[in-house]
């Protein structure tokens, strides 16, 4: 038999009527077979209460002769509500009379006592065959209208008859044209059409779906009933019977008026206006949106929320237009009159429409999409555009829903200036080997002796200066430089190890460790330094960065060989992951400076630290306070257990030379 076939009708409900308990047992073995869900019923009054409760049936065998109610006239029943479930008769009557009823009541089989398992098998087969078409067939009928559905909700649909005459236009484009089903249906199709658009791309159009049967598309220019125009994508098909006949055509469109140049029309409204004003304004979490939907629905949602902002804009300001800008961003530009002089009550009219618009729900379809949008407001400066998309960008990274960006620019240009001058004098330090590294000692807090040190970075300028990493660092990581560096720190790490008889710790982010060129470095420098590596430890600086945690944990496994132990540094900030632990298998956790600092005085740090410790123990892991920067702070540590300390208690950072 046809396993994939047998594997589909396992799912099927059958309802097994038989009134003989022996010949119920028996025939239930055999159903139990083929079927997972089987219900038993011991006559036809039964089986009745079963089947018009539950419409999760799928087919019926039934015996005929049974008390109370027959096989026949409960199948008589059923058939008056119901004519179309599948009904198989199991009988031991082959009474002609028994047949004919069977053939008006339009069952599906009839099968003989005792049963011979072929005839069963194959009878079987084919109702549930029969079955499972028909229940795939009113699934693509169920997907067909949801289809249906969605088209008509996002699209503005039409069809037309063999000469062009509408004969279907559905509410969006009555809403778009502004005729009425009655002004349109029966009309040829030109009633909408606009004298712009030249006859030749209409004859392009007919020639495309008439004589070539193919899909025409392209931008129509059409016009309102008003008389005004409006530009659609238009998609024209054929419709064709199995002869390949044309039976009518379809036409879907999206209404592309308000993308057309729109930043272009924006540009010359903010040109023609004296002190203009601009309202910028974006869809929350678009980057979600458009990996929700389709581009369409993603149009339809932009074009009905650019018509929410139109209805919910200041209402003291004459309604300027709604530009509908792409990427879920619109603007408008205001009234300079009005907004300068009452400007506060213009931003809090902003406020209340941006929380008027949460409020408000997209149909898209058969999605109901909650909407929210940014906003930020440019004003008597030159380059109004891009200060308010940056106000837009600074909301979305900051939090709130509206800023001021008046002079953003020009603060991203001094940034900008600013980062330059740091790459210079970071490139400057690479050149003159002024990258350098200062070493903080780790301190066994039971011997009071120094076990270690942490290599830290450091810039020497061209004025002498010692320059932290907190402000070079970050703009490393930004270009090339940053591996350079790194490669220096590791190399000044190496050189302290190899001259003196205490471990060092090196900081290693997972760009540092995810940089195929610095993992091949580490690898070699610990192939070079065979006998001192079990001297190195490497604190990873947990983050949310990682693009690839296998990548980290391959790298750990391959360090450890060496005999290198590994760190997590910050252990109890925000990004802290136990998961990420059981990753890692790290040999000690080095806990936040934040939770050290204030261990004295907050309550809260302090509980944090204890629990701290004892998962380390539990876990076997060794501890390290950084920030112990007194007596009184270095001795609550020890009583909590902690291994080691490391802080301004015991040591500033120094360079080489000075340890």
């Amino acid at each position: 038999m046809n396993e994939e076939l047998l594997e589909a009708i396992k799912d099927l409900h059958i309802l097994y009527v038989e009134d003989n308990e022996l010949s119920r047992e028996s025939m239930l073995l055999l159903l139990q077979e083929y079927f997972n869900h089987i219900t038993i019923a011991a006559d036809g009054k039964e089986a009745l209460e079963y089947f018009f409760n539950d419409n999760t049936i799928d087919l019926i065998l039934t015996d005929i002769n049974m008390p109370v109610m027959n096989g026949i006239e409960m199948i008589r029943k059923i058939k008056q509500t119901d004519s179309d479930t599948p009904i198989i008769i199991l009988s031991a009557h082959n009474d002609m009379s028994y047949f004919l009823d069977a053939i008006k009541l339009n069952v599906s089989g009839y099968l003989l006592k005792p049963i011979n398992l072929e005839e069963f098998e194959n009878e079987f087969m084919r109702v549930a065959k029969n079955i499972l078409l028909k229940k795939e067939l009113q699934e693509k009928q169920y997907l067909l209208e949801q289809y249906q559905k969605i088209v008509d909700a996002s699209l503005i649909v039409s069809k037309t008859d063999l000469k062009g005459v509408i004969t279907y236009v559905n509410d969006n484009f009555c809403e778009l044209s502004g005729y009425s089903k009655e002004e349109l249906i029966g009309v040829p199709h030109n009633i909408v059409r606009h004298p712009d658009i030249s006859k030749k791309v209409y004859a392009d159009l007919w020639h495309t779906i008439s004589k070539e049967k193919k899909l025409w598309s392209g931008v129509i220019k059409n016009r309102k009933k008003s008389g005004g125009s409006y530009y659609v994508k238009s998609y024209v098909k054929p419709i064709v019977d199995t002869k390949g006949d044309i039976l009518e055509y379809i036409a879907l469109r999206n209404n592309i008026t308000e993308i057309m140049n729109p930043l272009k029309q924006l540009k010359d409204s903010l040109q023609g206006t004296e002190r203009p004003v601009l309202l910028y304004m974006k869809l929350d979490q678009f980057q979600i949106v458009s990996e929700l939907f389709d581009k369409d629905t993603i149009e339809h949602m932009q074009s009905k929320l650019a018509r929410l902002i139109a209805q919910h804009l200041p209402h003291s300001i004459s309604k300027p237009a709604v530009f509908q800008l792409g990427e879920g961003e619109f603007a408008s530009v205001l009234d300079p009159k009005v907004f300068h002089e009452d400007k506060d009550s213009i931003i809090n009219e902003v406020h209340e429409m941006i929380h008027a618009i949460k409020k408000e729900v997209i149909n898209l379809g058969e999605f109901a999409y909650d909407v929210s949008i940014v906003a930020s407001f440019s004003y008597d400066n030159e380059k109004l555009i891009e200060n308010a998309k940056l106000g837009i960008d600074k909301v979305l990274q900051e939090g709130g829903c509206f800023c001021i960006a008046n002079d953003l620019i020009d603060e991203e240009e001094r940034k900008l200036e600013k980062n330059m001058k740091t790459l210079i004098m970071i490139q400057k330090a690479l050149e003159h080997d002024n990258i350098i590294s200062y070493f903080q000692p780790i301190v066994d807090n039971k011997t009071e002796k120094i076990l270690r040190y942490e290599s830290l970075v450091r810039l020497i300028d061209e004025e002498g200066k010692v320059i932290s990493p907190f402000f070079f660092l970050d703009t490393a990581k930004k270009g090339r430089y940053y591996t350079e560096i790194t490669k220096q720190v590791l190399e000044n790490s190496f050189k302290m190890l190899k001259n003196s008889n205490e471990g060092v710790s090196i900081n290693l982010s997972a760009l540092d460790i995810e940089n195929i060129e610095i993992n091949h470095y580490i690898l070699n420098l610990l192939e070079s330094f065979k006998e001192d590596a079990p001297r190195v430890i490497f604190e990873l600086l947990e983050d949310e960065s990682v693009k690839n945690i296998q990548t980290i944990v391959d790298f750990i496994k391959k360090v450890k060989s060496y005999g290198v132990q590994i760190a997590i540094d910050d252990f109890g900030s925000g990004y802290s992951n136990y998961e990420r632990l059981l990753q890692y298998q790290p040999d000690i956790l080095k806990i936040d400076g934040s939770l050290i600092k204030n261990i004295q005085s907050d309550h809260y740090s302090l509980s944090i630290v204890k629990s701290i410790v004892s998962f380390a123990k539990e876990q076997n892991f060794k501890t390290v306070a950084e920030f112990v920067e007194n007596e009184e702070i270095f001795n609550i540590l020890k009583s909590l257990g902690i291994d080691y300390s490391q802080g301004y208690y015991f040591s500033k950072p120094k360079p080489l030379e000075e340890l």
